[in-house]
């Protein structure tokens, strides 16, 4: 490869699922050593697009991809992660792939292990050399000093506090002695403010020795002080290539949203009344992995949307998992001043309580079942919706038909892209399986609606129209929704107060309309209120 050749070059990149496009004539160069920062609103086509470069198994799956890729100089197409892996091509995804059981010498050097030669080679070949452990640990130990970062090599993974784990998975990629571009995808989510200091410089200097690298994050500030340039995808097009020296983040905010998101704030003038109070909630812990609550106390009033936000990592996303039994939780929780048992999903349903999960495909869907018996499924289970009796009850039957019409329904209602209530979930982009969970809560009709990061993966276009839904729902029903997100101007646009979560605490509530720089103070630990605050805040 000639010295001014880019490492990596990217012509007229497309992708389409099931019909569904989600990314249209992509292209881009990156060079040796240089750092590019991808960004973008969620679902505008990053992930799917780093899918494509690593050559997952899913893009091969689906009927492969438009264009084409070249890295040094010749035409690729990586048929799977290990064909990418032998280029020298790198990633690091946002969710963690270690072994817990293991080391994390063991985990940098996953089938990678040094080892050395014993008799019995002599015999058996060199299936019977054994792990030269000592070299290892050196190993491990070169790749995490380059990060600057102090980690044990010997530590379990499952020991490991979670910004240790993430260090150890980018060590595995720079051990690796023919990565010439690694991929960070949200490599500064889990990390503290320092922790994420030390992994810019740790990039910097990797770049310094010659390796490219594409920093994907939704920090922009970090993206402005580590990147060379950036490129921004919105609705899976390139909308703006840049150097970062000569961009602000408020340009690229406009660059990735388009156009201002139209507020959904509630008309002037508008008067809001509320019931008593339905939930509430005294002295509550979960032990969620990475979103502990250690003390939480609040209380929502009848027809109320209550806000719940924070930083990442505070315990915000706990809460919702802990009353809903989805983790080990303990101390008071009351729906209509009777008391529910923690710890029991299906008593929490049976209630009158439903839950959105951040986690729309490990707990909101049947990946392999249809939209249709995706909606209606709790509702079946629980409340025998969609069940005719037959013989007086002795026999009951399946309401296929009404299943069919909820469906339709649903899928006109919140614009869910698919070939019909059939098509099944797995098959559906992120965005509009978020929009099938939002749907089965909906079906349920419950007093008390727990929705956790509800537009996440939905385009920017589509989240106004989810957020009006649940307006429209808590309107026309009197459904009481707690609802969690990340993006405090989303929780301001929709909800009469905010709880701001910090360290496991509420540290205080507010009301949608007080300024921003007072949600940010509480963010910060800035401001402390006292129990005594908190509690009247809560009232």
């Amino acid at each position: 490869m000639a010295s001014n050749e880019p490492i990596l070059r990217l012509e007229h990149v497309g992708k389409e699922y099931f019909g569904n496009r989600v990314l249209s004539d992509v292209s881009f160069t990156l060079g040796p050593g240089e750092i590019m920062g991808l960004v973008g609103e969620n679902g505008a086509g990053k992930t799917t697009l780093m899918k494509i470069l690593f050559g997952m198994p899913v893009i091969h799956q689906t009927g492969g991809y438009d264009g084409k890729i070249f890295f040094e100089g010749r035409e690729v197409s990586f048929k799977s992660p290990f064909e990418a892996l032998d280029a020298g091509i790198g990633m690091v995804h946002q969710e963690f792939s270690l072994i817990p059981g293991f080391t994390a010498t063991e985990n940098i050097l996953l089938n990678r292990e040094s080892t050395r030669y014993n008799l019995l080679v002599e015999v058996f070949d060199d299936r019977l050399r054994t792990l030269d452990r000592p070299v290892m640990r050196q190993r491990a130990q070169r790749a995490i000093s380059t990060l600057g970062v102090e980690i044990d090599p010997d530590t379990l993974c499952s020991e490991m506090p979670v910004g240790h784990k993430q260090f150890t998975e980018i060590a595995r990629e720079i051990d690796r002695s023919n990565t010439k571009l690694l991929v960070l995808d949200e490599p500064t989510a889990v990390l503290t403010e320092s922790e994420a200091e030390i992994l810019i410089k740790a990039v910097r200097n990797l770049a310094a020795k010659g390796m490219s690298v594409i920093f994907i994050s939704h920090r922009l500030q970090e993206v402005i002080d580590l990147c060379d340039k950036i490129v921004v995808l919105r609705d899976g097009h390139v909308v703006q290539e840049a150097k970062t020296c000569d961009v602000t983040v408020r340009q690229i905010a406009g660059w990735m949203v388009g156009r201002k998101v139209e507020e959904s704030h509630r008309e002037e003038g508008e008067v809001r009344s509320f019931g008593p109070t339905i939930l509430s909630v005294r002295n509550l812990w979960v032990d969620m992995p990475g979103e502990t609550v250690r003390d939480v106390s609040f209380q929502v009033r009848q027809g109320e949307i209550f806000g719940i936000g924070g930083l990442a990592g505070q315990g915000k996303l706990g809460i919702a998992n802990g009353i809903m039994g989805l983790y080990p939780a303990g101390g008071a929780v009351e729906l209509n001043g009777k008391p529910i048992r923690l710890n029991d999903p299906e008593g929490s349903l049976r209630a009158g309580m439903a839950f959105v999960s951040e986690d729309r495909r490990g707990v909101g869907l049947l990946l392999d079942e249809g939209i249709d018996w995706n909606m209606a499924f709790t509702a079946m289970q629980i409340q025998e919706k969609f069940i005719r009796p037959l013989l007086g009850g002795l026999v009951k039957w399946r309401d296929d038909r009404a299943i069919e019409e909820c469906a339709n329904e649903y899928i006109k209602a919140l614009e869910i892209k698919c070939t019909g209530p059939k098509q099944r979930a797995v098959e559906l982009s992120g965005g509009n399986q978020q929009k099938v969970c939002l749907a089965k809560a909906f079906v349920v009709r419950p007093e008390v609606l727990f929705v956790s990061e509800p537009t996440r993966g939905i385009d920017v276009g589509a989240k106004k129209l989810v957020l009006d839904t649940l307006r429209r729902y808590n309107r026309e029903y009197g459904t009481t929704i707690v609802m969690t997100s990340s993006e405090l101007e989303e929780l301001r646009s929709i909800c009469d107060r905010i709880a701001i979560v910090d360290e496991g605490r509420i540290a205080g509530v507010l009301p949608a309309q007080a300024p921003s720089e007072e949600f940010g103070l509480l963010m910060m630990g800035e401001i402390k209120v006292s129990t005594e605050e908190k509690v009247k805040a809560c009232e």
